[in-house]
């Protein structure tokens, strides 16, 4: 099998990437870099007032990613292998979702410039679901800062990945319908979903349980 060096897991809210970093990370015995959304001092606003603080949340996590980045995404002495629960270029996402013309002028001319010193993974994994079972688990892990998502914005959240990923040429990607396996519980499922992993990719590429 052959490991990739760096690599990303994104999804939509609830979807299970930071589970899967962790999973992922302890069976090849890797560093795992961890998004800490928990720290922005904005989100809970954001959640309960999106237009007013859509641009002060997003700022927080353009610049405390970059900084992650900065400070994490080197080579490790000790790992072979990096895995990230996010994927730098996604904060765009959120951007052209949340904010109004104005900001998103601003917020671009920020983003482009901290672009440049990015470092790009090796496989970005997609994890995609539906909106059904998003709502259901970010219900069930019960975070405070997460109490006001609504239905709709996880609806137009995951639309909004539908499509970035869809135009996605930066790296290869995988891209995985999650919507009927638990790779979290069952072992199976987990042990399925990394030799597809594992082996060689380019372009973009889909695993569906089952098919």
């Amino acid at each position: 099998m052959s490991v990739p060096d760096y690599i990303c897991i994104e999804g939509v809210i609830g979807v299970g990437k930071t589970s899967l970093a962790t999973m992922l990370g302890e069976y090849l015995d890797a560093r795992v870099v961890y998004e800490r959304p928990e720290e922005n001092p904005f989100l809970e606003d954001f959640y309960n007032d999106p237009p007013r603080f859509a641009f002060q949340t997003q700022l927080f996590f353009l610049l405390s990613r970059y900084k992650q980045q900065e400070e994490n995404v080197q080579t490790d002495l000790f790992h072979k292998t990096l895995i990230s629960d996010y994927l730098f270029a996604k904060d765009r996402i959120f951007a052209h979702l949340n904010l109004e013309d104005r900001e998103l002028f601003l917020y671009d001319r920020v983003a482009s410039l901290l672009e440049q010193n990015i470092t790009k993974p090796d496989l970005v994994i997609y994890l995609q679901s539906t909106p059904e079972k998003l709502m259901m688990n970010i219900k069930k892990r019960g975070r405070s800062y997460e109490k006001d998502v609504s239905t709709e914005y996880i609806r137009s959240l995951n639309e909004a990945y539908n499509r970035f990923f869809f135009h996605y040429t930066d790296t290869p990607l995988l891209v995985v319908n999650s919507t009927l396996m638990d790779f979290v519980n069952v072992r199976q499922d987990f042990e399925e979903l990394v030799n597809q992993i594992m082996r060689p990719h380019s372009g973009i590429e889909y695993y569906s349980p089952g098919e």
